[in-house]
């Protein structure tokens, strides 16, 4: 009795181990590490990095309204053709601001940086996205190799 109730407790104590939910997603703390793996990776000086961030943040903003109300779009399922024409032409449109909304951004940054340090911006941009969401650099997952 005395190994069944030891055993029961250790297989709770281990179960509870592992039972942490995952952390929830903090956008302070992701905006930070952002901004820090862009200064590194495109080598921003302190005053670089203080005439970008503020005007880069400015167009995350811009971006994830754009987003947002794409989002809402695709979560309704039209009912007819019409409907559906009238919502692709809505995202495409969408799709289209964002696109425009880049280039006018990206064409502000070369303003005041090098166009070399504002492509390593992009390609760190990119590159911080893919490492944060994706599984395997997670830890999450199995390894595809």
């Amino acid at each position: 009795m005395k190994k069944l109730i030891l055993t029961l407790m250790l297989a709770m104590a281990f179960t509870a181990t592992f039972a942490w939910p995952e952390p929830k997603f903090d956008p302070n703390r992701y905006n930070a590490e952002l901004q820090q793996f862009i200064t590194r990776e495109a080598a921003l000086s302190p005053q670089e990095a203080a005439k970008f961030f503020p005007m880069y943040r400015e167009m995350q903003q811009k971006q994830r309204a754009l987003f947002q109300q794409m989002h809402r779009y695709k979560r309704i399922k039209p009912t007819d053709e019409k409907s559906c024409r009238e919502m692709i032409k809505k995202c495409d449109d969408l799709d289209v601001q964002i696109k425009e909304l880049q280039q006018l951004y990206h064409n502000k940054f070369l303003k005041f940086l090098p166009a070399g340090k504002v492509y390593d911006i992009l390609k760190a941009e990119d590159k911080f996205h893919r490492q944060m969401f994706s599984p395997q650099l997670r830890g999450r997952g199995k390894s595809r190799r």
